[in-house]
């Protein structure tokens, strides 16, 4: 799914906390358990009727115990298509008439030139060993089968419910101790830089696009985002495993069990606590991309207090959130950034029907809105700072 919301109609963790908040330890992640891969792939063009012996044979490969069921006893449907990949819903009927289901993640075509799908793969089985997302049951060449998760998916008025948001925000304090092998630098800045670079090598064969696409100036967006850089590096933001995709389609809900889980870990990577943080208060604008819902104030320091203690949210210090709050705030303009160039590629290579032009304009249009007031708070934050 990853990022198929991302559509429109027409303190501190880790091993510091920048200038305030709560240090903690990072939580040792357990290992994960070995999971079976194949070196089989799925061609994702095929219509579901011809894809489904492929996808049985996986499943049949993959999934312990499903090895031996006759192929009559398979259904397959379609959970959703997103701009990224494709879920489907796999069900076996057993002898007493009752089915268990697992989903299985088929890549889309061309996501490598905005996915790294090796860092991914490498931070799923540790994600899953944690508890996060759906259970880890096979990885192939272009997918990979996990569990199927009995929730409901939330929509973007969910999320700025006081419970849910408060919940959201615990939880997302858990995957940001969520401790992934390997090298731990930020990624965001590599990421956008190497967005911009493609995006600016960009040409379209159709004419109409082609002339909206030549009224972008390039290296005003490569100042823009080297003076950004720089304001940011100032504020020392803890560095987190990051979701950085945290839409309300990437978010589901058991309400019954009163089970928040997070999913679609596509774009995950080190990166800035404010910066996930951030990304997700710009998902609250929903598929409208109506940015008059950002929230306000109090409704981001009460997501930063059931954030920054879970336990005793009430015991959180002001100048804790006030940390968080500066922080963040000014990371909402790289999401506007990220979200743009991303989009210019997308324009390019997908071959989903969307004006993903039109969404680079929205948003870096909304950068350009936002970045006198974002860059005052933190400009102001630091003088303050230094002459206290």
């Amino acid at each position: 799914m990853g990022s198929e919301g991302r559509v429109w109609n027409g303190a501190g963790v880790a091993a510091g906390s920048g200038y305030g908040g709560i240090v903690e330890a990072k939580a040792t992640t357990a290992a994960p358990a070995d999971v079976p891969t194949s070196a089989a792939s799925v061609d994702i063009s095929l219509p579901l009727p011809e894809m489904s012996p492929h996808i049985i044979g996986l499943c049949k490969e993959l999934v312990k115990g499903w090895s031996s069921i006759d192929s009559s006893r398979f259904s397959i449907e379609t959970v959703s298509g997103g701009i990224t990949n494709l879920l489907l819903k796999v069900s076996v009927k057993g002898n007493n008439g009752n089915e268990s289901s697992v989903t299985v993640r088929l890549y889309g075509p061309n996501t490598d030139l905005v996915i790294d799908r090796k860092r991914e793969l490498q931070a799923i089985p540790y994600l899953s060993a944690a508890g996060f997302g759906a259970r880890l049951l096979g990885m192939f060449e272009n997918g990979v089968v996990q569990s199927f998760i009995y929730a409901r998916t939330l929509s973007p008025a969910d999320m700025k419910e006081p419970k849910i948001a408060a919940e959201i925000a615990k939880e997302l304090r858990k995957f940001h101790q969520v401790d992934i092998p390997g090298s731990k630098e930020p990624q965001l800045w590599n990421d956008i830089f190497k967005f911009l670079k493609k995006a600016a090598a960009l040409k379209f064969e159709d004419n109409e696009q082609q002339k909206r696409y030549v009224k972008i100036s390039f290296r005003e967006i490569q100042d823009e985002v080297k003076e950004l850089k720089d304001l940011l590096d100032i504020l020392h933001a803890p560095v987190v495993y990051a979701h950085n995709d945290l839409l309300s389609g990437n978010l589901m809900l058991n309400d019954l069990e009163g089970k928040l889980y997070f999913i679609d870990f596509e774009y995950g990577s080190y990166s800035y606590r404010g910066y996930d943080i951030a990304n997700h208060f710009n998902e609250y604008a929903g598929f409208d991309c109506d940015y008059n819902l950002y929230p306000d104030k109090d409704a981001q320091y009460h997501f930063f207090r059931n954030y920054l203690h879970p336990d005793r949210p009430s015991e959180v210090q002001a100048q804790d959130m006030e940390v968080l709050y500066v922080e963040t705030n000014t990371f909402r303009l790289a999401s506007h950034i990220y979200w743009a160039l991303w989009a210019l590629i997308q324009a390019k290579v997908s071959p989903i029907d969307f004006d993903y032009l039109g969404y680079f304009f929205l948003r870096y249009g909304e950068y350009k809105k936002q970045r006198d007031s974002c860059f005052a708070l933190a400009q102001s934050f630091l003088s303050g700072l230094r002459n206290g």
